[in-house]
């Protein structure tokens, strides 16, 4: 059975998207719609930025979502059976599938954005790499932090948790786990403590847009990242994404349950090719591929 999945935020780099735009027709139209859209010119960005401007998260979000909803848009050959994104993949996996526009997929993206980058600026924080202790010792941990906030955001794989919260909390966490016989605890590179509690104030911005915006039963199920079932109910994906900035993204129960449910073809479309690492991780004998 075959999935398309979704990357999220990470997976950009320079000239992202030039390809398709010069040689695809459809492309170029959706490319230069999407300028119209937020107003200024993503393309550029995409196609001739730096490292540093990809970066940004009003940057960042809807450029690798353009990437991989334009190379959705105009693969050939059979629709997915399933499919899922990490984080801002969901969004991407979302639009693919049809439950959003392509207008309105965009418009959203942009608005979730910028508002965490807004809580990031109000409120100094980070994420960090746990690798190889068990989900239970890190949940654990970061819950005996009972005077500041970390948390666990992101399952990505068995032996990989990504922790999100303020700076101190993120350094004290990352001792106890390495006294606790982590492998590695390794701060991230990113704006703030992303899918944690300091993203509220992000959730309250982007609440009223989700539940303003339509959204229309999907081609296929979408697992979605808050509780890895498969959705088709509008109401329910609009709840669930809601809660998606302040809870965690849940990858490795999502592909575990694709698996039991009949996945055995998992197609990653966008830039990047982490979600194949991950999901090989996990079950060495998937077929993974990568569309970039």
């Amino acid at each position: 059975m075959k999935v398309h999945v979704f990357p999220g935020q990470g997976a950009q780099f320079s000239g992202m998207g030039k390809h398709l735009y010069e040689t695809n027709p459809t492309a170029k139209q959706l490319f230069d719609r999407a300028n119209e859209i937020l107003g200024f010119s993503i393309t550029n960005l995409m196609f001739e930025g730096t490292e540093e401007d990809l970066k940004q998260t009003k940057v960042t979000q809807p450029a690798i979502f353009l990437h991989s909803i334009i190379l959705a848009k105009t693969l050939e050959g059979e629709p997915p059976q399933m499919t899922a994104g990490h984080s801002l993949g969901e969004f991407s996996a979302l639009t693919a599938v049809g439950s959003l526009s392509f207008e309105d997929g965009l418009t959203l993206v942009a608005k979730r954005a910028a508002a965490m980058q807004k809580a990031c600026e109000a409120s100094p924080s980070g994420m960090a790499a746990i690798l190889g202790l068990p989900d239970a010792t890190v949940e654990e941990i970061c819950a005996s932090i009972t005077d500041d906030v970390v948390a666990p955001a992101n399952y990505n794989c068995p032996g990989q948790i990504v922790i999100s919260g303020s700076i101190a909390a993120i350094q004290r966490a990352c001792e106890l786990l390495m006294q606790a016989g982590a492998k590695r605890a390794l701060p991230l590179k990113v704006g703030g403590a992303f899918h944690s509690p300091l993203m509220a104030p992000a959730q309250e911005d982007l609440t009223a847009a989700i539940e303003s915006a339509r959204f229309a039963v999907p081609s296929c199920p979408v697992y979605q990242n808050v509780d890895a079932l498969p959705q088709t109910d509008p109401s329910i994906i609009k709840r669930n994404l809601i809660a998606q900035l302040t809870s965690p993204v849940r990858w490795t129960q999502i592909v575990a349950n694709m698996i039991a449910d009949g996945a055995n073809h998992f197609v990653e479309v966008g830039p990047g090719n982490v979600l194949q690492g991950l999901i090989k991780k996990m079950n060495s004998e998937a077929l993974t591929e990568g569309i970039q």
